[in-house]
């Protein structure tokens, strides 16, 4: 199961059906042909400003390689862990790159395949149900607020002071 996010189109509405019409389907993970084809995917889902990053960091990589002398076995594999590295974040820029377009993401669906998640996402939105919080989470059950609260540690076992 892959879990996909979907970004509508600006100012689109819940339970609207035009909504849907341009909205994405971006699904979390590995990107195959993004390791792959590097700019060039980027490129070709129109995301202009990401593709630029990659393939700035692609020559950055390749002039850096050569500016050290490394040898070409030394070059490659820092080729293939440098789209290693674009293969597991391509999702997050695209994500990234919606998002400042005012696209953000509006509802997360797990699906085995996209169709599946198409079915998902938009059923959930025209049903209308609300897929994101609009404020800050409550605090129920907490004897203590929350400021007094220690990430990684033990507060509750030493007592009040």
């Amino acid at each position: 199961m892959r879990t996909y996010t979907l970004h509508p189109a600006k100012g689109a509405l819940v339970g609207e059906a035009h909504g849907l019409e341009r909205a994405h389907l971006v699904p979390d993970g590995f990107s195959w042909p993004a390791f792959a084809f590097g700019p060039l995917w980027f490129f070709f889902h129109r995301l202009w400003l990401a593709g630029l990053g990659v393939l700035a960091l692609l020559a950055v990589v390749a002039f850096g390689g050569r500016f050290l002398g490394l040898t070409p076995i030394a070059g490659f594999v820092i080729t293939v862990l440098v789209s290693l590295l674009i293969g597991l974040e391509a999702s997050s820029l695209r994500r990234w790159t919606y998002a400042r377009a005012g696209r953000p993401v509006r509802d997360a669906v797990t699906a085995a395949n996209a169709e599946e998640a198409e079915m998902k996402a938009a059923a959930r939105w025209l049903d209308g149900v609300p897929t994101g919080r609009t404020g800050p989470a409550p605090h129920i059950g907490i004897s203590v607020p929350p400021s007094d609260l220690a990430i990684g540690m033990f507060p509750f076992s030493e007592g009040r002071r």
